[in-house]
């Protein structure tokens, strides 16, 4: 099984099995309150940040969701961790999970100005077109 680079398995089927679980067990709903991939994200030059890994990362574990719905469990939401990166207690801000870079880490508070990164774009459309991008 695939890994991120802080060792935390990355397994999307494992999330539609849990999703079927869920649902055949307690018959009731379900929200993803949290779900995303802490990464080494870089600021390039330009200001772009290239998170193509975050994309297909969440690409993955979407059409895990939408193959959980299509077997009949009842997904009421989803939500990503998170908008804007984030300290981290463990990893400071180098474990990067958000759409948007801060521009920042544990000793220079920078000017903490905010870069959208490509998965931003990307998310934005698949909300946009209710998944059916993906």
């Amino acid at each position: 099984m695939e890994t991120t680079n802080w060792d935390w398995s990355i397994d999307p089927q494992g999330l539609r099995i849990g999703l079927r679980r869920i649902s055949s067990r307690y018959d009731l709903p379900t929200l993803i309150s949290e779900n995303g991939l802490g990464e080494y994200d870089s600021l390039e030059a330009d200001g772009s940040i290239r998170d193509a890994y975050r994309i297909a990362y969440l690409r993955e574990h979407l059409m895990a969701i939408q193959d959980a719905i299509s077997d009949g469990v009842e997904v009421l939401g989803y939500c990503t961790w998170s908008f804007t990166d984030l300290l981290s207690w463990l990893n400071g801000y180098q474990k990067r999970y958000g759409f948007v870079y801060v521009d920042r880490d544990e000793t220079d508070a920078k000017e903490c100005k905010r870069y959208k990164k490509d998965s931003f774009a990307w998310y934005q459309q698949v909300i946009a077109t209710n998944g059916t991008s993906l």
